[in-house]
């Protein structure tokens, strides 16, 4: 009797496996929902800038990183250039990207990508890691990366490498407060590292009132030698102009004398970067009478093609012998607002006097640059990261996914698996405005003006089911798009959530007999989202939506906007 109920069972469940069915399990009691199916995403840029700077052949694009990628960090070992960037909540955590030239860049990964040394599971999407450094000592042929974790009691850690293509130790945690922290080896093989922290208690003069402190550091047994703490910049350029937040400090040599660059004035339109000199590095250091040596606030706010934000800066040597600095920079939409993020920008650097100069960095900045000689611009072609307008395709067919697809709070692949049809995801029982790892896989929004669309094999169960496209500037603002059940009936609905209170825009009754193509696009500010029912035809869903929810503006953080495809077990997207 058991053995022909259990084959009765078995009928149901393949017969209701092709209409979406939901069946229970009778061990358990618990439903069993088919997880949804994405495939054929397109994402495509069209920014005007792009289209009215066509590159001639010795030119190339800055931001040499679009989109979210913010907190720029390189060094060099012959001719490999590393590059890391801040993730915050992101996963896995750092980003770290390789070029044999400063043009052409091939995306790693992340340098934090094993979750039980680094899980940002309960964290804001703007905390996690953020501002690294890394550097390679060639006294041990060691690669060292160092950034404040804001999350698991981790605090400042760096982690080592003989070779960042084949991975990184585990983090080794660092006996330091303060943020932004920077690893230096000097001619003789000692170790330093230099970061941002609160004045000596009692001693904060005004908000915003920071300092920078060097540490000696033990290379043999990677710690900071407890007592050579030392403040070296004591609010910033000039303490009686009260400057803030003398932030993401680099240590340079450079013909016997040590050289100190830091930013200064916040990340948002005062940004800049200052510089310092000493004959040691513990100090004193002076500041050059030309600071800041970059920055964009002094331009009318309305100017064309507006390039802002400039600072957070490192300094390398280039292919032609040459100095070049990479640092965050953010390009606003129509409405002066910025959706896309802190993006990665690069520039020559002038260090033929005494201090060192950006070119063009004290001037309202343009989107091209010469190439070194020699350079042949391949970004976008034979593995390289793509910059400019350009269109990525992904159809889910290789078992290695494209490291620009990524997680939030945790690993993607907890989630994800790659069937004949597509990726298909999991759905947790997570709301996307949690605190918690989502099962959404993203990929950050990269223009101002783009399309990102997707194929969906999808028959949602109940109401609490939905999947679809979000996009996310945090758990508090952002958009949710996707296919969800109500009653009997099948519905696609658009959710706007700003600060944390979701309001239902639009909801249509749908009948899905075949896949199902969604589509966000943005104009700059405005944005909208359709639905094809036979994947050519596009139905808009809401009309012309703001993206302000989108932007850091209104949204707040350090981070830019994400397009997700989302799957959940605990929508509250309720079709009206």
């Amino acid at each position: 009797m058991k053995q022909r109920q259990l084959l009765f069972l078995l009928g149901l469940l393949f017969l209701f496996s092709f209409k979406g069915v939901t069946v229970k399990d009778t061990i358990t009691g618990k439903q069993k929902i088919k997880s949804p199916v994405f495939s054929n995403v397109i994402y495509q840029g069209d920014d005007a800038i792009y289209k009215n700077n066509p590159l001639k052949a010795d030119e190339f694009y800055s931001p040499i990183l679009q989109g979210c990628y913010p907190d720029p960090a390189i060094t060099r070992k012959g001719d490999d250039y590393y590059m890391v960037c801040s993730s915050f909540a992101m996963f896995p955590g750092v980003p770290i990207f390789h070029s044999k030239d400063l043009v052409n860049w091939k995306d790693l990964g992340g340098v934090l990508n094993n979750v039980n040394e680094f899980n940002p599971h309960d964290t804001g999407i703007s905390q996690g890691v953020y501002a690294p450094g890394i550097t390679y000592n060639p006294h041990n042929d060691t690669f060292y990366m160092i950034v404040t974790a804001f999350t698991g009691g981790l605090g400042n850690i760096i982690v080592k490498t003989k070779d960042p293509m084949k991975g990184w130790g585990s983090p080794i945690k660092l006996d330091f407060g303060g943020i932004d922290p920077c690893i230096f080896f000097d001619d003789n093989g000692k170790g330093y590292i230099v970061h941002n922290d609160a004045p000596d208690k009692g001693k904060e003069l005004y908000q915003g009132h920071r300092v920078i402190k060097v540490w000696e550091y033990d290379v043999a047994a990677d710690k900071v030698i407890p007592g050579t703490d030392k403040i070296i910049v004591d609010g910033g350029v000039d303490l009686s102009k009260k400057p803030i937040w003398i932030e993401a400090p680099h240590l340079y040599k450079k013909e016997g004398r040590y050289y100190l660059m830091c930013a200064e004035g916040g990340t948002g339109g005062n940004h800049s970067e200052v510089i310092f000199v000493s004959d040691s590095p513990k100090g004193p250091f002076v500041p050059s009478s030309n600071n800041p040596i970059l920055t964009q606030r002094y331009f009318p706010k309305d100017r064309v093609n507006k390039v802002d934000w400039a600072g957070h800066a490192d300094l390398v040597v280039g292919p032609d012998n040459k100095y070049y600095g990479v640092f965050l920079g953010i390009r606003p939409n129509d409405k002066d607002r910025v959706n896309a993020g802190r993006e990665t920008f690069m520039l020559p650097v002038d260090w033929s006097g005494v201090f060192p100069v950006f070119e063009n960095g004290l001037v309202p900045m343009g989107p091209k640059l010469k190439m070194p000689k020699g350079v042949e611009n391949k970004t976008g072609r034979e593995g390289f990261f793509p910059n400019g307008n350009f269109t990525f395709t992904e159809n889910f067919t290789n078992e290695k996914l494209d490291y620009r697809w990524i997680g939030l709070r945790g690993p993607r692949e907890n989630f994800i698996s790659i069937t004949k049809k597509g990726l298909e995801i999991k759905p947790f029982e997570v709301n996307i405005k949690e605190i918690k790892p989502t099962s959404t896989l993203f990929y950050r929004q990269q223009h101002n003006t783009f399309s990102f669309s997707t194929t969906l094999d999808y028959q949602p169960s109940s109401e609490k089911d939905l999947a679809g496209i979000v996009c996310l500037q945090s758990e508090r603002f952002n958009y949710v798009f996707g296919v969800t059940k109500k009653g009997n009936d099948t519905y696609i609905v658009l959710q706007r959530t700003e600060n944390g209170q979701s309001t239902i825009v639009a909801s249509t009754k749908i009948d899905m007999k075949k896949n199902l193509r969604l589509q966000v696009k943005a104009t700059g500010d405005s944005y909208e989202f359709g639905y094809a029912l036979n994947g050519v035809d596009f139905v808009n869903l809401g009309g012309s939506v703001s993206g302000d929810i989108l932007s850091t503006n209104v949204a707040g953080g350090f981070t830019g906007a994400l397009i997700g495809l989302y799957a959940t077990a605990a929508n509250d997207a309720q079709p009206e």
